[in-house]
């Protein structure tokens, strides 16, 4: 698996182990820990690089790997507005590397780590995996030609799929695979209030109830196990559909999640409101239907769970 050292690649990681399976980890540790892997093979990598093919070919070919999941891409929104062009060559040019080694060996099963960003900004209140796909920014736009290529590469050379798109991924399975990189808004909310200054809320003049961004937050654990869910599906002849939404399907706001935050955590701290950030849609929350009736997936936490398991990792 690629990006397995990090926050989200961890979890899956242990879950496989678990379960008894050999894992294999590319990743070029920019935001990975080695310690989180357990005992995996780590393989160090830029997969944009040009010899990355070659590298990941001998790879599959030394282990005997089966099965690809796919995690490894940058993620920041705001930064893909500001660095379009090395989004691109990160996102773009790791995908192509990784999937010219799996068809150099013939590894057909392929789990691709895609984006709630693909949608843009749909005008409804439950996205299905069937709404067009607009993406507003670089990183949706790179996620949505990952799909591409996956769907491209299925018809070309027998490519199994499945493109997981994530909501918005936070807390913590364990302690010690907690996130630490502070790009997702629980962890940066904590970074906020460690250091006694107030949390910023991009926007509070959206069209939502309170006037904040509206997201799906999924339990980090809860997408982890449809990461197994997804590779099992990807071993039956039957797969109706390529494409899955991991979510809840109930939507928080950016404030309500502050407040959960405070009342967790029992810290009565300010908040600064600042100007939107270019890219971030109003709203987006995840319909859920197809992966509970395809792969028998539902998520098991809710927001008070995902802080209350955010927060006591940060405590300890």
């Amino acid at each position: 698996m690629t990006g397995g050292a990090g926050y989200i690649g961890s979890h899956v990681c242990r879950l496989l182990q678990q379960r008894g399976e050999t894992v294999i980890v590319a990743d070029n540790m920019s935001n990975g820990i080695r310690s989180r892997i357990g005992d995996a093979t780590l393989v160090e990598i830029d997969l944009s690089a040009p010899q990355a093919t070659e590298v990941l070919s001998q790879v599959i070919k030394s282990h005997a790997i089966t099965s690809v999941i796919h995690l490894a891409a940058q993620k920041q929104v705001g930064v893909s507005v500001d660095r379009p062009e090395w989004y691109y060559k990160q996102n773009i040019d790791g995908l192509t590397n990784l999937l010219l080694a799996m068809r150099q060996n013939n590894v057909t099963r392929f789990v691709f780590s895609s984006s709630a960003a693909t949608y843009g900004m749909p005008n409804v209140g439950l996205v299905t995996e069937d709404e067009l796909c607009q993406p507003i920014n670089p990183y949706g736009e790179t996620k949505l030609i990952g799909e591409w290529m996956s769907a491209n590469a299925a018809r070309a050379w027998g490519l199994r799929v499945a493109n997981l798109r994530y909501f918005n991924v936070a807390g913590t399975g364990w302690p010690e695979l907690a996130d630490t990189t502070a790009l997702n808004l629980v962890p940066i909310v904590f970074a906020a209030i460690k250091s006694g200054q107030p949390p910023r809320v991009f926007g509070d003049d959206y069209p939502t109830a309170d006037g904040s961004c509206v997201r799906d937050y999924v339990h980090v654990l809860d997408l982890a196990e449809a990461h197994l869910a997804a590779l099992d599906y990807l071993e039956t002849e039957n797969r109706p559909h390529s494409t899955f939404n991991i979510g809840t399907g109930i939507g928080s706001s950016v404030f309500e999640v502050l407040e959960v935050v405070r009342r967790v955590s029992g810290i009565n701290f300010d908040i600064r409101v600042e100007p939107r950030r270019a890219g971030d849609p109003p709203a987006l929350c995840a319909n859920v239907d197809r992966i509970r009736e395809t792969l028998g997936w539902k998520s098991r936490f809710g927001l008070q769970e995902i802080i209350e398991s955010a927060w006591a990792a940060e405590q300890s």
